[in-house]
């Protein structure tokens, strides 16, 4: 996972509440346990026809947001099911963090150990950044400030959990910190082996 610690990006506004994981990724797309490719298909039912063209109202068919790495939201984000492959997606497209008054908790989860920084912060809040997107001017997060600041130049303070902020401004996913210990499980293993070796089919 790679780590977050400040962007400064183009920030899409999806000025839409109960946003659903269905929405974010169909499930049609769901066959695959690649956490590449599924940018393609984020938001695919929003922004595309059935016969595969464009829906050019869409936020992100349009410029500046085709290329946006923030995306501003409405309450209940990545309500639905709990399919992981919906921050993939988000990530694939190159969208590394969400603003919104409020998440989904499996969604909030999954974004945060895969590298999608869920920030909250309180619905006025998010309305005003909501209008600095609309205007097409960049957002920039910092993750150690736990701060958001927008076009105005008003900085917002989101809080976060120590252990997250942890974890994603050093890039740890589950295996990254499971391997932080790799020493002492080499050790254990080496010990086990002597006095149980017959769980290794020695």
């Amino acid at each position: 996972m790679q780590k977050f610690t400040t962007l400064t990006a183009t920030a899409a506004p999806l000025n839409m509440v109960n946003v659903d994981t269905d929405m974010i990724i169909p499930k049609q797309f769901l066959k695959t346990i690649e956490r590449t490719g599924l940018g393609k298909f984020l938001f695919n039912d929003l922004r595309f026809n059935p016969d595969g063209s464009e829906k050019p109202e869409f936020v992100l068919n349009r410029e500046p947001y085709r290329h946006a790495g923030i995306l501003v939201a409405g309450e209940n984000f990545g309500c639905g099911s709990s399919r992981e492959h919906a921050p993939w997606s988000l990530l694939d497209f190159g969208i590394k963090a969400v603003i919104a008054p409020s998440y989904a908790d499996i969604f909030f989860n999954n974004c945060s150990k895969n590298g999608v920084l869920p920030v909250v912060l309180p619905k006025a809040d998010v309305e005003e950044l909501m209008k600095d997107a609309q205007e097409g001017v960049d957002i920039t997060i910092d993750l150690d400030k736990q701060t958001v600041t927008g076009g105005n130049r008003k900085t917002y303070k989101f809080e976060i959990d120590a252990t997250r902020k942890h974890n994603m401004l050093n890039g740890l996913d589950d295996i990254g910190l499971t391997l932080q210990h790799g020493q002492d499980i080499n050790s254990f293993e080496s010990a086990q082996k002597q006095q149980q070796p017959w769980l290794y089919g020695t």
